[in-house]
């Protein structure tokens, strides 16, 4: 038999030859269950309640658009964008046609990323509109301020090995100030910053043990061979867009000199380190290499509710197997970045810090008057970084600054927190890592870690935190950005995981996990 499905001729056994697929539906009766599968869980999608998405309002607020994100676009002398060339922006995003993005105005040769994308549609989990952010910081707010404050500490102590900021006086007096800020949101002990919260993410277990996770130091079984998590970094000192002129051209979609490589690999030691890891990788790097890492523990690394784990006849693999896992810590990335790019140019166009640096520098010297919140004008560490740099600017680690996207959430924290997501959802959380290691003083070996028992979801959890935050020490992105990119990932990830578990043959009770913000859920 042969008949045409558009366009192409398709050969069909002939009816009256023998069915040899064995199975308890046949052809006919599996089309309709999987039919009805995807029908349902469409409908499950279609019935949840339409979001009200709320933003902070600043856009309209401020008529020059100081507070939004403009990047790439032609600036005054003051670096305010051209409202001319904004309109055409915001008015491509009201419209969603391709011809409108072709006309928004660039001030250089630097182009948007993307932002086409936020329109895009799914086949599995939620729609990327689907998911709610927390409204973040005003530009005048004290939260803004003390945002702000970190990212300049940060950039002042990129160069101090996690492993001495107990004892740097540059890192003791950044805990001080940042304990003093009325609303400063980074974790403290006993309300206050210390150096052993400094800089950390506020997830279960992040304060255990070194900064860096385990998973950003154990080797990664790749195929046949082994590869070291020795990576390359810039040298120390290498700070970028410290000047205003410099600043005012990236800011115009120019370029910028480029950072010097230090020659030698090296584990990661210090804020700069990990801020290249996070510049250079591909977007589920992370999550990949520790599934990788996970894979290569064995049986007792994975969660007990692994169908397989008490099977006297069969073992896992295209289904609760490592292809399994690997896919879907992959899959999960674009789901998650779809999320991310709706929230960045569709409802908040946040400003990054870069260019809210441009503002400090000149409310400071009187070029113009913004309002900026007096916690951070009358900090100390405004003063030190005028005293290193000659300017009010945030120092940058990377030449270009940021991405041209806007700032909320963080693409790397919905990236982190996804793949971690799928991860805890696979593996047993509570298993010891052995052999737990830390990077030595120069980066070029690792050492045993004993002082405390670091467990996989706990290192989960410091992975996400690391990746996310880890672009802060870059200066490109607000501590907001990482913490709630982080709990949209793991949403995205939970409405995927709710899609696939009706899609298993086996006897399987469902994905449980512990959430980034300490509740255990089961997805069942």
């Amino acid at each position: 038999m042969f008949f045409y499905l558009n366009g192409k001729g398709v050969d069909i056994v002939a009816r009256n030859k023998k069915n040899c697929v064995y199975g308890p539906l046949n052809g006919r009766e599996r089309k309709r269950k999987a039919y009805r599968l995807r029908r349902d869980m469409a409908w499950y999608h279609r019935l949840q309640p339409t979001i009200h998405h709320q933003c902070n309002e600043d856009e309209s607020l401020y008529k020059n658009k100081i507070a939004s994100f403009s990047k790439a676009l032609p600036h005054n002398s003051l670096g305010e964008v051209e409202l001319e060339a904004y309109d055409f922006f915001t008015k491509a995003l009201k419209r969603g046609t391709p011809a409108d993005f072709e006309a928004i105005p660039l001030g250089g040769d630097v182009k948007i990323a993307n932002p086409q994308a936020s329109y895009c549609y799914d086949l599995i989990g939620s729609d990327c509109h689907a998911q709610a952010l927390p409204i973040p910081p005003t530009f005048s707010s004290a939260w803004q301020a003390g945002e702000m404050a970190e990212l300049y500490w940060k950039a002042l102590t990129r160069d101090i090995n996690f492993e001495d900021y107990d004892n740097h006086p540059l890192t003791i007096e950044a805990a001080e100030e940042l304990s003093n800020l009325s609303d400063f949101r980074g974790p403290k002990l006993n309300s206050a910053v210390t150096t052993g919260t400094l800089f950390r993410g506020d997830t279960p277990a992040d304060l255990d043990g070194p900064y860096i996770s385990q998973f950003l130091y154990k080797d990664i079984p790749f195929g046949s061979t082994i590869i070291s998590q020795r990576y390359r970094t810039t040298l120390a000192n290498a700070d970028h867009m410290t000047s205003f002129d410099e600043w005012l051209n990236v800011q115009n979609g120019g370029s910028s000199t480029s950072s010097q490589k230090d020659d030698t690999s090296r584990y990661i030691r210090n804020g700069r380190d990990l801020a290249e890891y996070v510049h250079v990788d591909f977007s589920c790097q992370a999550p990949l290499s520790a599934c990788l890492i996970l894979n290569s523990w064995g049986r007792d690394a994975l969660t007990e509710t692994n169908p397989y784990l008490k099977s006297a006849t069969q073992g896992g693999f295209v289904t609760f197997g490592s292809p399994h896992i690997l896919d879907l810590v992959t899959k999960v990335t674009r789901l998650a970045l779809e999320a991310a790019w709706f929230h960045k140019f569709l409802v908040h166009r946040k400003l990054r810090p870069e260019e809210f640096g441009g503002r400090v520098h000149n409310h400071v010297t009187k070029a113009k008057n913004y309002p900026i919140h007096s916690e951070l004008l009358d900090s100390k560490v405004l003063s030190k970084i005028y005293d290193k740099y000659g300017t009010y600017l945030l120092p940058m680690s990377y030449p270009e600054g940021c991405p041209i996207h806007p700032a909320y959430p963080a693409g790397h924290a919905t990236i982190a927190g996804a793949g971690v997501t799928v991860l805890k959802a696979f593996f047993n959380e509570g298993f010891i890592i052995p052999d737990a290691v830390r990077s030595s003083s120069d980066g070029l070996s690792l050492v045993p870690y004993s002082t405390t028992p670091l467990t996989i979801g706990g290192e989960l959890n410091k992975l996400a935190a690391n990746i996310s935050l880890g672009r802060d020490f870059a200066g490109v992105h607000w501590r907001s950005d990482g913490i709630e990119g982080i709990k949209l990932g793991e949403a995205v990830a939970i409405e995927m995981l709710s899609d696939y578990k009706e899609t298993y043959n086996e006897d399987f009770t469902g994905f449980t996990l512990t959430k980034f913000d300490g509740s255990e859920i089961t997805i069942s």
